[in-house]
């Protein structure tokens, strides 16, 4: 959509349908966008990055900008973000969470390539300052009042607002972190398949990609307390959208949900505009108190979309938001687990009629037991454990079909190696940690620091 489009005034509901609905695109070009957080520290103490300073996430993004030469974001005279038109762009959670939002690319080759040169690049920058990072969920030995707080109008608003509406949002924004993928539908009807199938299938990534099991230095009870603190942060904008499951949804009643999540912010002349807990129908409508008698463009409605956390997103593409961050080859197999399932049409309907007759309490049930419990959560008389070893077969036969080679002639199914690894020992990388924190590091959590940084 041009850049003109964004920016016209938006006057009724059915152009805000319309804007999902112009997502839509044949499967010749269907891509693949994944996006990565990572945790910076510094080496000889373990301490996160400060925004400011000679080894901060400023001087990070400096070091990246003269040497990838890419664009810088400017949020006032701080620096929050760079951008490359072709190699997606850098961009800062509330904590520091240095994120990589790739560019989308045709598959799983390119995603690996995009991710090592991003990962190299970081260290060449990185090292001389003795700075390393960490793919994890969750922070492991950082308090909350230890994590510095970025220079961002956006955060200031959500900061405030998230402790009215959870008692976790703020770990959630400066403590948390994520691999996510962002993929593409055809139609209405194909959006509404891959959304089911993903968003029943979501916990089961969710117990492979565990790896939060450690909060303030210790045990936390979790394999992924990332998952478990997203329970607790805004009961209004996450969760698992069981209206998706309903007999005649669509973008439609995609949008009355999304017009029905309170507002943040509007953004206006380079300023966060304060509407927290306000209506986007009264935005629509020119009644909104932030802004009385202004209708929004679709800039707004973009903007507002992103303020919507459930377990799977719809924009004018999908977002899989249910992983822990990890190490390099997780960050690849994410975007191959749910390539394999979601863009092969007999795949996809072999993983509907697998969740079809789920119930939605069934659904709720994983959702809500897997952060502790993983691939030992209990479903219909086994586990997720028993589901897992279905699905990876399926994500395989879906990438072979997609039939994408590398240089040395492999497809992507090389890439679902470490999950295979995972189903066939029957434990997470958090429950391997866990081992190693309270045998081999003898209960130091600073010896995981020293291990598993990038």
């Amino acid at each position: 959509m041009a850049e003109a489009d964004t920016a016209a005034v938006v006057e009724n509901r059915d152009e805000l349908v319309a804007y999902l609905e112009s997502g839509c695109k044949p499967g010749s070009e269907w891509r693949i966008g994944t996006e990565h957080e990572k945790f910076g520290f510094h080496t000889e103490d373990c301490s996160p990055l400060p925004y400011k300073g000679e080894r901060g996430i400023h001087a990070m993004l400096i070091g990246m900008q003269e040497h990838c030469n890419w664009k810088v974001e400017y949020e006032g005279e701080n620096i929050i973000g760079l951008h490359c038109p072709v190699s997606g762009s850098i961009t800062l959670e509330p904590g520091g969470q240095f994120e990589l939002s790739g560019a989308p690319l045709d598959n799983i080759h390119e995603t690996c390539c995009e991710v090592m040169r991003h990962l190299s690049d970081v260290k060449k920058v990185a090292d001389p300052l003795d700075i390393k990072f960490l793919g994890m969920g969750f922070s492991p030995k950082w308090r909350l009042d230890e994590v510095p707080v970025m220079p961002k109008g956006r955060y200031k608003i959500m900061r405030e607002y998230m402790q009215k509406v959870g008692t976790h949002g703020l770990d959630m924004m400066f403590r948390s972190s994520t691999v996510q993928v962002n993929l593409d539908f055809s139609s209405e009807a194909d959006m509404v398949k891959k959304l089911r199938v993903s968003l029943a299938l979501q916990p089961i990534a969710t117990a492979l990609f565990a790896s939060s099991p450690f909060t303030d230095g210790r045990p936390n009870g979790f394999l992924s307390y990332r998952s478990e603190v997203w329970r607790h942060t805004d009961a209004a904008r996450t969760g698992m959208l069981p209206m998706a499951f309903e007999q005649g949804f669509g973008f439609e009643q995609y949008v009355d949900y999304a017009l029905d999540v309170p507002m943040y912010f509007v953004y206006r002349d380079g300023t966060y505009v304060d509407a927290s807990g306000q209506s986007f129908r009264d935005f629509l409508a020119g009644k909104l108190p932030a802004l009385p008698g202004e209708k929004p463009n679709l800039n707004d409605w973009e903007n507002h979309l992103t303020t919507l956390f459930p377990e799977v997103r719809v924009k004018r593409y999908m977002e899989m938001r249910g992983a822990d961050s990890g190490r390099w080859r997780k960050l690849c197999a994410l975007p191959a687990l749910w390539s394999g399932l979601l863009y092969d049409e007999d795949v996809l309907q072999a993983a509907f009629d697998l969740v079809k007759d789920w119930r939605v309490e069934e659904r709720q049930t994983l959702r809500d037991e897997v952060p502790r419990t993983a691939l030992q959560t209990g479903f219909r008389g086994g586990t997720v454990l028993d589901i897992a070893r279905e699905l990876l077969p399926l994500s395989r036969a879906g990438l072979k079909a997609r039939a994408r080679l590398n240089d040395s002639g492999e497809d992507e199914r090389i890439y679902l190696g470490t999950l295979e690894e995972i189903v066939e020992e029957g434990r997470t990388r958090a429950e391997r940690l866990l081992d190693r924190y309270q045998n081999e590091w003898n209960n130091d959590i600073d010896q995981l620091f020293v291990d598993q940084a990038y």
